[in-house]
């Protein structure tokens, strides 16, 4: 059977999978270990599935589970993720229970990544189905804790084989040959009059809405209303015994902060256009204000031909008498996390300090090595698109987390999925179109020769 016809055979199998995994709200939680009761049960359901479609599977202690078919010593890996970054306002479907419309599948995880995990197994079923002559092993490996560490695929590396070749479905066609270092910490203000701050989803989310609380009389209201009209930024504020604010941004993944507006940035910026006087406001502006690539810090020192910085605070809280605010910083390519972080501890001061809570270096590969090219050439087959190039990008995925391993899709050129952001969807062609690619792509990494 042909590919494309056995993928008309099995769309609607597939939608029901799909629609299987998404009902769980598989974000990190602490009510079970390691990382959340519902993200235990997606694993199960996925495990369950792959059992279904031939694959024999492992569960490693619930941090993440694995489905293998083949032969041979070497061995092939794909790696998605069930866990999801958590759901905010704006939804015109319920979340968890995938809704079909116009030709798209509605709901959180459908593209980021549950999509792909399906996708990634039927094109494996096809293979078993097909009885295709396998060289090399192939394990499709579930993770549970990508969106918030990716220590689900650190303990699979720690306890069980390196794969040879492999890729990840959590990025961009044709695919992406290098991702930028990461600096994950915190913005910590120890003196500000700001009497509350609450808002953001998640450190990797551009802040959407964020509610704060100041003094009367502390800010010319005027100024503050001409500079967020000036930027057509949604904002209200309310008065009883104190000023309450509350600004309305858009999300987007952290690693594109310019394809969202953060309610963050425009609040503490919009406070001190407005006279605010206030050490952490006067410090936000110094070092940040409204740009999301460093350029008040210097990080045009450290862009290289590949790539540049860019920095999102995606949550925003007061914790004792600190303002507390998550930074979230991707770094070029060619650069190194004590290098970028020296530029950030450069313009701390008495009253106003970062605190390190992860780094990761870059990712680079060469895009003529034999696996490149042969997922490209998987890419290029299916969509007969030889224009486009592989990229490097902002987002980080489990390619850092493990050897031998890019993003290779699930995201066409184009697309406007709403990954991290409400309604989000995925095309039913681009779905069936993933399980085309993929077979391809596991096909050319089976070939290569050791």
């Amino acid at each position: 059977m042909e590919v494309r016809e056995f993928i008309e055979a099995n769309i609607e199998n597939m939608k029901a999978d799909l629609r299987s995994l998404v009902k769980y709200n598989s974000v990190f939680a602490e009510d079970a270990e390691p990382f959340g009761k519902e993200n235990r049960e997606v694993l199960d359901e996925a495990l369950k599935l792959m059992n279904e479609k031939g694959l024999k599977t492992t569960n490693l202690d619930y941090y993440c589970g694995y489905g293998e078919t083949g032969e041979g010593k070497k061995l092939i890996g794909i790696l998605a993720h069930l866990d999801i970054v958590p759901v905010s306002d704006g939804w015109l479907t319920d979340p968890f229970v995938m809704t079909e419309k116009d030709g798209f599948l509605y709901g959180r995880g459908v593209s980021d990544d549950k999509g792909a995990a399906i996708a990634s197994m039927y094109a494996l079923k096809y293979l078993i189905d097909e009885k295709y002559p396998f060289k090399k092993r192939v394990r499709l490996i579930l993770g549970c804790n990508e969106e918030t560490g990716s220590m689900c695929i650190r303990h699979y590396v720690k306890n069980d084989e390196p794969i040879d070749y492999g890729f990840t479905p959590d990025g961009d066609f044709p695919g992406i040959y290098a991702e930028k270092g990461m600096i994950g910490g915190k913005v910590i203000g120890h003196n500000s009059k700001i009497i509350d701050i609450e808002g953001g989803e998640a450190s990797n989310i551009v802040c959407k809405k964020v509610v704060a609380k100041l003094p009367l009389d502390s800010f010319s209201e005027d100024k503050f209303k001409a500079f967020l009209d000036a930027h057509k930024v949604e904002f209200n504020i309310e008065k009883s015994d104190v000023l309450t604010v509350t600004v309305q941004g858009v999300a987007a993944h952290a690693s594109t902060p310019d394809l969202g507006v953060n309610a963050i940035n425009y609040l503490l910026e919009g406070l001190y256009e407005a006279d605010f006087n206030d050490s952490f406001t006067n410090f936000f502006h110094r070092s940040f204000g409204l740009t999301n690539h460093g350029e008040l810090l210097g990080y045009g020192d450290v862009m290289d031909e590949v790539s540049d910085t860019s920095i999102n605070f995606g949550v925003a809280k007061k914790r004792g008498d600190d303002i507390i605010v998550s930074l979230d910083m991707r770094f070029p390519v060619k650069s190194n996390s004590d290098k970028c972080y020296a530029l950030l501890e450069k313009c701390e001061d008495n009253e106003n300090e970062f605190a390190l809570s992860s780094k990761v270096e870059p990712l680079y590969f060469d895009i003529n090595s034999p696996m490149i090219k042969a997922l490209k050439k998987a890419y290029v087959d299916v969509t007969h698109d030889d224009k486009s190039e592989m990229e490097a990008i902002g987002g980080g995925t489990y390619a850092k987390a493990i050897k031998n391993c890019i993003a290779f899709g699930c995201e066409f050129i184009g697309e406007a999925n709403h990954i991290h952001d409400s309604n989000e969807r995925l095309e039913i062609e681009a779905f069936k179109k993933q399980v085309e690619i993929y077979v391809e792509a596991i096909k050319n990494l089976d070939n290569i020769e050791d």
